[in-house]
């Protein structure tokens, strides 16, 4: 995790809600050319945050309303940092705890530029579609297995709370809560992507080679790019069964289009395909806004004394459930 030396939280939404909502308006009015590289490819280089409080799905209470208006969205915005405030002190002890982190240590981001009510624009109901059967069972299994085995080992846990991986930051990339940043950098043939979230980077060749054989699997899929005009366009598939995004399998094809639309707005844009785990594709959007910030280091593993807790604290319940067991018997 970073540390930034940042203004209020409400403070910093509401200039960023007005920044980022005059750039789509200017944006609407005339097309923007992005700048070019060396070898004359659409410069998308920089660093871009995708913080935002927008939610991937559309909430229940929105349900029809596709975007906000500006009166609308300001109050949704307001309602929700205030909902959202880790430095609460409201109900109890207990509440106070699983806030976690201070709101010091966030990145809550305005409501996204075009003022939708969900990121998801395609189904048009703001949702991910239903899983199917197939999916369900695999899903239920695998929960089930969890639950008979939370720690048996450090393989049991999380890839997050190893430090190996954050499933959410990509691909496909959604808002994390903190450490919001991805660094594109650009060379001929190729792009890489550095994600701040754990620190991973996705190289993306850009010469038509084909995917790896289907046997190969990755925890970050294994990506191929092109240009479709001024449009990046990724596509990713060998994706690795431990890192089901969403209840997906690891058949999942993702198809990312990443376009320049202003100096300091990157459209990023994924689809997810697969028709096991989902009745059908869907899409969602993120305005990623230009920042001047650097990428910090995430030192997850110094000092990470959470995970050899959590595994001693699983045998000491262990023992003590044996223990009772024995002194029934006994």
């Amino acid at each position: 995790m970073r540390v930034r030396i940042l203004p209020t939280v409400a403070v910093l939404a509401s200039v960023l809600f007005a920044a980022v909502t005059a750039g789509a308006q200017a944006n609407s009015a005339k097309p923007y050319t992005p700048p070019r590289t060396p070898d004359g490819q659409p410069d998308l280089q920089g660093i871009w945050n995708n913080a935002t409080i927008t939610p991937l799905e559309r909430p229940a209470e929105l349900a029809g309303k596709e975007f906000f208006t500006a009166e609308e969205a300001a109050a949704y915005q307001r309602q929700t940092l205030e909902q959202s405030n880790a430095d609460r002190r409201d109900g109890g002890a207990a509440a106070d705890v699983g806030r976690a982190y201070n709101e010091f240590w966030r990145d809550r981001g305005p409501v996204v530029a075009t003022r939708r009510t969900s990121l998801i624009i395609d189904p048009p109901n703001g949702r991910i579609p239903p899983l199917t059967p197939e999916a369900e069972k695999r899903n239920a299994v695998a929960a089930e297995y969890r639950g008979l085995h939370p720690a048996d080992g450090p393989e049991d846990r999380p890839l997050a709370e190893r430090c190996l991986l954050w499933a959410a930051a990509g691909p496909p990339m959604l808002p994390v809560g903190y450490n919001s940043n991805y660094q594109i950098v650009q060379a001929p043939g190729y792009v890489v992507i550095n994600v701040e979230m754990i620190h991973d980077a996705r190289i993306i060749p850009l010469d038509g080679r084909p995917h790896l054989p289907s046997g190969v699997r990755l925890w970050l899929g294994d990506s191929r790019g092109r240009w479709e005009g001024n449009t990046l366009v990724v596509e990713t598939t060998n994706f690795s069964n431990k890192t089901s995004f969403r209840g997906a399998s690891e058949k999942m094809r993702l198809v990312e289009r990443f376009t320049r639309v202003a100096e300091k707005m990157l459209l990023y844009e994924f689809t997810v395909e697969d028709e096991s785990s989902f009745t059908r594709p869907w899409t969602a959007q993120i305005p990623m806004m230009k920042t001047e910030e650097p990428v910090f280091e995430y030192a997850c593993h110094e000092g990470n004394y959470g995970l050899a807790n959590v595994l001693a604290g699983t045998r000491t319940e262990e023992k003590a459930a044996a223990t009772a067991v024995k002194s029934k018997q006994d």
